[in-house]
């Protein structure tokens, strides 16, 4: 696939009449498509009707889909936080926000940032801004590549799970405590553990947990690879 789209090289079409569209004005009609019914209802067919064109005519901008979706990956996950040198930890945590605030405003990003694509400028940026925070902690290039992906990963599980919780079919708390109520002699640690979410009220802190977690294992690792180095 082409990458000139993401990166600029060619904003407009450079032949045919003058052009009417703009790339910007493609992508966000594909994002409101797929933000209303997933990724899976975006075509070219599609967003060309929605925008009042024919289906060839948006391929004067771009050569397909696959280029489509990768812009529209680039409009939806935005830039990265700025970069914050002085606190690796405050950075990371500040990026694992931002990324779960984009992927929970547009979910279809979740699909489409799987698997080899194009890859644009705010993509490879936001893996520049963690490795920024990184840079002085000592982890080896290897170290420091895995912890961005665990802290993505996680990011990914608990936006997936906030997906599919917009589906009422899908409240997986509801659903345990109703079998429980009649089966929980059966499973009497899981009965107590979920009478005891549900008293003290700790459901939906997941992401705050687990985040926390991983910073706190990375610390003790930073930790002792600054140790080694005195």
């Amino acid at each position: 696939m082409s990458m000139e789209f993401l990166w600029g090289a060619r904003a407009q079409p450079t032949r045919g009449p003058k052009p009417s569209l703009t790339l910007l004005q493609i992508t966000d009609a594909a994002i409101t498509i797929a933000d209303g019914e997933g990724l899976a209802a975006v075509s070219m067919q599609r967003v060309s009707a929605e925008l009042g064109f024919t289906k060839m005519s948006l391929y004067r901008y771009l050569p397909g889909k696959g280029e489509l979706v990768a812009l529209m990956v680039e409009r939806a996950i935005g830039a990265p936080p700025p970069p914050n040198p002085g606190d690796w930890r405050a950075a990371l945590r500040e990026w694992a926000h931002g990324l779960l605030t984009a992927y929970l405003r547009h979910p279809w990003a979740l699909e489409a940032t799987v698997g080899p694509r194009p890859l644009g400028p705010h993509e490879l940026g936001w893996m520049e801004c963690a490795l920024t925070a990184l840079a002085d902690t000592g982890l080896s290039g290897g170290e420091r590549l895995d912890a961005i992906a665990v802290l993505a990963g996680h990011v990914r599980m608990i936006a997936q799970q906030a997906a599919a919780m917009r589906d009422p079919d899908a409240q997986f708390s509801a659903g345990v405590v109703a079998v429980l109520a009649e089966h929980g002699d059966r499973f009497p640690l899981l009965a107590e553990t979920m009478a005891a979410v549900a008293a003290e009220g700790g459901q939906d802190q997941a992401f705050e947990f687990g985040l926390d977690r991983i910073l706190d294992g990375l610390q003790t690792l930073i930790t002792s690879r600054r140790k080694a180095l005195r």
